[in-house]
């Protein structure tokens, strides 16, 4: 006769076991709040003009260096590097090349971290007696691409003021001749946003040292100063202001107090009125005049996290497993094929909103993206590898109900197999990618 103490200890047993049965069942589902914002920053350093580093955050607060050295021109300086994300899927910088001179610079990149230089452009004014300094991109909403930059006809210490340039063909490649933007002589590091049917103009008063703000109907003015002298209470001895708009429609402003080396951010929700500058302490000392890219990754799709395997959808007979430490899709028959193809889906290292692939049979290891191939590898707690293995669900490209993975931390490309070897490749339109790029999350196969 059992004892009431064994019966309820029994009892219990029971219940813990059903329950954990019908969590293996019940996988629940992670709660998608919409596309992830991923932010990537371009900017040259107090130690070298001639190198540019390229760093990410998840919330354009806090940004973790992704490469050092990222790019070095074959001659020249990389000053003030702006960045842009175009329709073709590259990235851009512009940059000044040198104290003096009539050219600014461009250079591309798939992936944000390896450069190809692309050309010096000559834009006039005064040659080798002028300079020619912080270009910046401007995206109009008519789509239309313009670089704002800062030229002297007599050098460093002559009176700046900012000109543009618009490209004429979709490659970025021809531009139309500089004009002058119609703000006063003495104003430099121009930076535009437009916001409705207002364009805003940041710019840096030569003369005082304060950032200062101007709006216009139109990109070609007339120009009206609407914030002068210390009218947003940051003081003077700043520079290179930069501007991005954070997801909750709010706006914010990045600038460089270069005397204390120092770097500060402020936010606004209406571009008129801004609160206290706050100090970029993980940047102060290191990063100079930057801009900041912002990309949403990822859409509402939710994914099933806990225990789960990845079905390929145009193989359905193979799913992603690991091997050797690099990811397949492959058929699934042994019992290891079957560990090594189950893996437990959790929120993403890098964004909750976002998920990441933990192995079942080593556990602490996860998927994550290298030199664009996808690897199993031990989570090293850095916020490089966070970011690599971390993905976010998209519609699936193929339809049908499945679902697609972007990089998290390279928006615009996509998991994917080829060759039935799993990487990372960027999204292109055609029928094969989108079922490549397809896949069905399952029960475990182990």
């Amino acid at each position: 006769m059992t004892s009431p103490r064994s019966r309820i200890a029994a009892a219990v047993a029971t219940l813990l076991t059903t329950l954990a049965a019908s969590l293996l069942v019940h996988q629940p589902t992670a709660h998608a709040a919409g596309p992830a914002p991923h932010y990537v920053m371009t900017a040259f350093t107090n130690s070298s003009e001639s190198n540019m580093y390229v760093y990410d955050s998840t919330n354009g607060t806090n940004f973790n260096l992704v490469r050092s050295n990222a790019y070095t021109p074959p001659s020249g300086l990389i000053r003030d590097p702006s960045v842009i994300r175009h329709t073709d899927g590259y990235y851009y910088i512009v940059y000044t090349t040198g104290w003096t001179g009539n050219t600014i610079g461009f250079a591309r990149s798939a992936d944000y971290t390896t450069w190809t230089f692309l050309r010096d452009l000559t834009v006039g004014l005064n040659g080798s007696t002028g300079s020619t300094w912080a270009p910046e991109w401007f995206k109009d909403s008519d789509g239309s691409v313009h670089v704002v930059f800062s030229a002297s006809t007599t050098g460093t210490a002559g009176q700046f003021r900012p000109y543009r340039i618009t490209a004429t063909d979709s490659s970025l490649s021809a531009w139309t001749a500089p004009v002058a933007l119609g703000i006063p002589a003495n104003y430099i590091d121009s930076f535009i946003v437009k916001d409705g049917g207002t364009y805003h103009n940041f710019v840096k008063n030569e003369t005082t040292k304060y950032i200062e703000h101007a709006t216009a109907p139109s990109l070609n003015g007339p120009w009206q100063f609407v914030g002068t002298g210390n009218w947003a209470g940051w003081g003077s001895g700043l520079e290179g202001p930069a501007l991005v708009q954070l997801p909750d429609g709010r706006w914010r402003i990045y600038f460089d107090q270069y005397g204390a080396k120092r770097y500060f951010y402020a936010d606004s929700s209406n571009l008129n009125t801004f609160g206290a500058k706050v100090e970029l302490s993980e940047l102060s000392g290191t990063a100079r005049h930057f801009t900041v890219l912002r990309e949403n990754v990822g859409d509402s799709t939710a994914v099933p996290t806990g225990r789960r395997s990845v079905r390929s959808v145009n193989f359905p007979d193979r799913y992603v497993r690991h091997r050797n430490n690099v990811a397949y899709v492959e058929p699934v028959g042994t019992a290891t094929d079957r560990a090594d193809a189950t893996f437990t889906v959790v929120g993403g290292l890098a964004n909750g909103n976002c998920y990441s692939f933990e192995s079942v049979n080593f556990p602490g290891h996860y998927l994550r993206h290298s030199s664009m191939k996808l690897v199993l590898a031990r989570n090293d707690g850095l916020a490089v590898f966070r970011g690599d293995a971390t993905f976010c669900g998209r519609a699936g490209l193929a339809g049908g109900g499945s679902t697609s993975f972007e990089s998290y931390n390279f928006p615009g490309r996509y998991l994917r197999h080829f060759g039935f070897e799993m990487r990372l490749d960027l999204r292109s339109t055609d029928t094969v990618f989108a079922r490549d790029a397809s896949f069905t999350l399952t029960s475990p196969q182990a």
